[in-house]
């Protein structure tokens, strides 16, 4: 009887290698890729927020990786500034990301803590300066008139809001809500809040005082009182 020979089957390395450095090749590149860092960063809408503190606040201060970095990472950072009111990523060619902020108006200083009023309510501290001139709130204005001050104080141009230089809340017993405002040109203004939009045509009233100064009476009325 003739003895069954079993063949022995070769393994083929040669195969099995290209996969191995194909697989790495494959892995390697992705792992570059990935590494690959930022190459710029473009800030706008921002005036009282830095660039660098920005970017500091988005992390990416030291340039890191274009893809590990979250748009979403960075936008919630960003936006535990409470200056920040929005904030919008885009991602271009080039490793480049772009990073768009919407920041709350700064509407006033309070002369009692030295804390700044956004347009929100909130209260800040800031070391910065500010690049658009505000007034100084003299006293405080009552809780249940501040909603109100803010949404009619908004209404008020800003090159009118930046001259005035004071804030003073005066009610008497015929207008609870009465401001007196004080100018940087040495008028003053008596206002109720509901009249904050026709200081909007100050500098149309100007010329008709001939350089003269005096009080404008804006709350109860419309006439200008000339200062002896």
């Amino acid at each position: 009887m003739a003895k069954k020979v079993i063949k022995k089957k070769k393994l083929r390395l040669l195969p099995f290698l290209i996969f191995i450095i194909v697989i790495a090749i494959i892995v390697f590149t992705c792992l570059f890729i990935l590494d690959t860092k930022v190459k710029n960063i473009i800030i706008t809408g921002n005036e009282v927020l830095s660039d660098d503190e920005i970017i500091d606040l988005a992390g990416l201060t030291n340039y890191p990786s274009f893809y590990k970095t979250l748009n979403l990472t960075m936008k919630n950072n960003i936006s535990e500034n409470p200056l920040i009111k929005n904030v919008d990523i885009n991602r271009s060619f080039y490793h480049v990301i772009e990073i768009n902020v919407d920041e709350y108006e700064i509407l006033y200083k309070r002369e009692d803590n030295g804390k700044y009023v956004l347009e929100n309510k909130k209260e800040i501290t800031l070391d910065e300066e500010i690049p658009y001139t505000i007034p100084r709130l003299i006293n405080e204005i009552p809780k249940n008139k501040l909603d109100s001050f803010i949404k009619y104080f908004k209404r008020i141009d800003l090159s009118i809001r930046e001259k005035i230089s004071e804030i003073n809340y005066v009610p008497n017993e015929f207008d609870k809500d009465r401001f007196l405002l004080y100018m940087d040109d040495g008028n003053s203004v008596y206002m109720t809040i509901t009249k904050f939009e026709r200081l909007n045509y100050y500098n149309e009233v100007l010329p008709q005082l001939d350089g003269r100064k005096g009080i404008l009476y804006l709350d109860s009325g419309n006439h200008f009182q000339i200062m002896e």
